[in-house]
């Protein structure tokens, strides 16, 4: 790989987008590389992943505006497409993903993060859609993700205008959970995801899928859903084990990591 590094620390895997030249912008070539890192993380193995940029300045600058500014209509609606797919893999990922944004997250940057679950950020994070201000929308989601998390109203306000905001006000409007000083933005992501890492592994992976498909459908429907996937963490060794646990006098026994099964 080029352009993205992948990294195993325990059960946390680390994806890097390393194109500091181009403050990690993505091209075909980045997204093409992500992609297949998205397929090689061994789900037996790796509970939380995490992703972020190379560097200091820059999280994920945006799309590659050198390589859209020639494209035609149909090549443009393809290249969204690329970049939809590939966002939507990492969004459907059976492990939770927390964005840890560190600088500019700017355009497709924003959005990457957008499809992670959990975003968090350094205290010098820049967020936006500037595209309006290029000719286009917003191509990888940003119209769609933003509006879910932030709301309508806000959502609207950010698109249009395409005005930057700085860490202080996406922690405001919940576009982040969290601001770290830069310093300690790896160290946080990676605590964060230990403590993820930790717990029931198909509970997890339950909960995570859970919440995506129960906020594309109605209340009812979504309550069936829950509904499945509680029943299906029964009979688990994960749930035998946990709630054995629980239930257990002794208490100065220590608890043994969950298995994956």
């Amino acid at each position: 790989m080029e352009f993205v590094k992948y990294e195993v620390e325990g059960a946390v895997g680390v994806i890097t987008i390393d194109r500091p030249r181009a403050l990690n912008a993505l091209n075909s070539a980045v997204l093409d590389e992500l992609d297949a890192t998205l397929d090689a993380v061994d789900l037996a193995a790796v509970r939380c992943l995490i992703l972020t940029g190379a560097g200091e300045k820059s999280f994920v600058a945006g799309a590659d505006i050198g390589e859209m500014s020639t494209l035609t209509k149909a090549e443009g609606e393809a290249f969204g497409k690329k970049g939809n797919d590939v966002f939507r893999k990492l969004e459907t990922l059976p492990i939770p993903v927390i964005a840890a944004v560190n600088g500019f997250a700017l355009g497709g940057g924003c959005e990457i993060s957008m499809s992670c679950d959990i975003r968090i950020c350094s205290d010098n994070a820049v967020f936006g859609q500037p595209e309006v201000g290029l000719g286009i929308t917003p191509g990888f989601g940003g119209t769609q993700r933003l509006a879910r998390l932030v709301g309508p109203g806000m959502a609207k306000q950010m698109i249009y205008t395409a005005r930057n905001i700085k860490a202080d006000e996406a922690l405001r409007i919940g576009l982040v959970n969290a601001v770290y000083p830069l310093a300690e933005l790896m160290p946080a992501a990676k605590k964060m995801a230990a403590g993820i890492a930790k717990n029931a592994p198909i509970a997890v992976r339950n909960c995570k899928k859970a919440i995506n498909e129960g906020l594309e459908a109605g209340m009812d429907e979504a309550v069936v859903i829950e509904e499945k996937l509680f029943g299906d963490c029964f009979e688990t060794e994960d749930q035998k084990y946990g709630m054995a646990f629980f239930l257990d006098k002794n208490k100065d026994k220590v608890k043994e990591p969950f298995k994956n099964c």
